[in-house]
């Protein structure tokens, strides 16, 4: 490969301890829940039966158990699936014989449909009966790709309806300015929904008032893994599994998983589950969260340049606990050398690595991640105040947690 065309190639794109009260079998209490915690509002499904899959059905259930594993009761949150009906066979799967099925969705707490109405009247309430200042928002559906302006994509519901990033961005308005505001959203092109933080969620317009920040399965750009209408849940490898069991450490399973606490402070934020995300998941997913996107704002041709050439281990100086781990994990997996720089190391590798999709993947994570690092120094760098006082509001928004 020549130097140019991996150059090219560039721009574009811990084991936690085991228990010792899991070795002698004992049971565990569930983690105290947080003192005021959230409200939590759960908004899935299909915009129709056909495309409504049994894996969306089975994501709202596993965030009901990690609620729990949480500390939180199942039914402090608010669920709006589909058509909000469980007598109706709305939810597709397969059979054993791999045959096309329809069957009653099974969610127990079910509140009523997805639709833009319903959520709008829960934001409503959210409002007037002030019972946190916190609120958690986890969208599992699809989304679609505005072709017209991807900064804008939309997320669907019920009956072929939708909302897009400037539709949530209004009914975020309203809100309290003391308000923070979480997302995680695994759909298609999901990334575009970075840009609620922002004021009329136009990215050329500063933060709204409101500490927002999200987490998406993906770029903008791209499409996400994860509707599927196979049953077993042992076989699914998306977002929301990696990102829930980073945050609870037990998978969808049951499974007890590696700690994401990378910062050794007694909880797993919401940022660390993310960064577990990035390498948990084998898919073709690129994973992105609010600060993330506002910092490729600041990328230039001079930027590409310095994380072609400087070494990763010299990039990594100024990385947080949780990006170390995603650099280390991701360079041990691609047998980067952290002494080297990114054109040297994709230089080395065999023409079977380079055609390896999961190994190109797991390549645009990591240049992704060593571009994080690298962007928000050069924002600390500058001194402009009012920036870096930006990016510091995201990023705490983002290391909240939930136990």
């Amino acid at each position: 490969m020549t130097t140019s065309l991996v150059k090219g190639f560039c721009r574009y794109f811990s084991t936690g301890t085991i228990l010792l009260s899991q070795m002698i079998g004992l049971e565990i209490a569930p983690r105290q829940a947080l003192a005021t915690p959230p409200q939590f509002l759960v908004v899935g499904g299909g915009s129709s039966p056909c495309n409504n899959e049994i894996a969306l059905e089975k994501n709202v259930l596993y965030f009901q158990r990690t609620l729990k594993e949480l500390g939180n009761q199942p039914q402090v949150a608010t669920y709006l699936f589909a058509n909000g009906n469980q007598s109706q066979t709305t939810v597709r799967y397969l059979d054993p014989q791999g045959l096309e099925q329809y069957k009653s969705p099974e969610i127990p707490y079910l509140k009523g449909a997805a639709t833009l109405d319903n959520i709008s009247n829960w934001f409503n309430q959210f409002i007037t009966q002030k019972k946190s200042n916190s609120i958690f928002f986890y969208y599992t559906g699809h989304g679609g790709e505005n072709e017209k302006n991807s900064d804008n994509n939309y997320a669907s519901l019920w009956q072929n309806s939708s909302f897009t990033v400037k539709g949530l961005a209004k009914l975020l308005d309203p809100l309290p300015p003391q308000t923070t505001f979480v997302a995680v959203m695994t759909q298609c092109y999901g990334g575009s929904f970075a840009n609620f933080i922002y004021q009329d969620a136009n990215p050329r317009k500063k933060p709204a008032p409101q500490n927002r920040c999200g987490f998406f399965a993906t770029i903008k750009s791209q499409p996400s893994v994860g509707c599927t209408p196979l049953v077993n849940e042992s076989d699914y490898r998306d977002y929301s599994s990696s990102f829930f069991a980073g945050l609870s450490g037990r998978d969808r399973v049951g499974k007890s998983v590696s700690s994401a606490d990378f910062d050794k402070d007694g909880r797993v934020s919401y940022r660390e589950a993310h960064a577990f995300a990035k390498v948990d998941e084998k898919t073709p997913d690129l994973p992105i969260s609010t600060s993330e996107a506002w910092l490729q704002r600041y990328e230039s041709d001079k930027d590409r340049d310095i994380l072609s050439e400087k070494p990763i281990a010299e990039i990594l100086t100024s990385a947080r606990p949780e990006q170390y781990y995603v650099v280390e994990s991701l360079t041990k997996f691609l047998n980067f050398k952290l002494p080297q720089n990114l054109l040297e190391n994709a230089t080395n590798q065999t023409k079977s690595d380079l055609i390896d999709p999961q190994r190109n993947v797991y390549f645009r994570r990591l240049v992704m991640e060593l571009k994080n690092i690298h962007l928000e120094q050069k924002v600390r760098k500058t001194g402009d105040k009012e920036e870096i006082n930006n990016l510091d509001r995201v990023l705490k928004c983002e290391s909240g947690s939930l136990n």
